[in-house]
C-alpha cells in the first residue's frame, strides 16, 4: 500500500468502515509509514470530530421532542371547519 492509498484507508478507519481484512493491511501500513501515518490519522480524527460537531442540532433533543408532541396533540384536537370551507361544501 502506498501512502495515498493509506490516506484513503485512514478516512475509512476513523469512521470504523474498514473490513477486518482491510484493517490488517491498514495496521501494517500504519507501522510502515510511522509518524507520517500517525499525523495523518490524527488530522482525520480532528476533521471527523469537527464534522460531527457541525451536525448537532441547535436545540436540545428534549425541546424538539416537546415541539413534535405539541404538533401531534394539535392535529388530534377537532377543529371546527373554517367558514370558507363550509361554504365550499354547501355549493356556495
Amino acid at each position: 500500500m502506498n501512502f495515498k492509498e493509506f490516506q484513503n484507508q485512514s478516512r475509512l478507519y476513523v469512521i470504523g468502515a474498514l473490513e477486518p481484512e482491510e484493517l490488517d493491511k491498514f495496521e501494517s501500513a500504519r507501522k510502515k509509514f510511522g509518524k507520517k501515518a500517525e499525523d495523518f490519522i490524527t488530522e482525520c480524527y480532528a476533521l471527523h470530530e469537527a464534522f460531527a460537531l457541525s451536525l448537532r442540532p441547535a436545540k436540545s433533543s428534549n425541546a424538539i421532542k416537546e415541539r413534535l408532541m405539541a404538533m401531534v396533540r394539535e392535529r388530534k384536537e377537532p377543529n371546527p371547519p373554517a367558514p370558507s370551507f363550509s361554504r365550499a361544501t354547501h355549493g356556495g
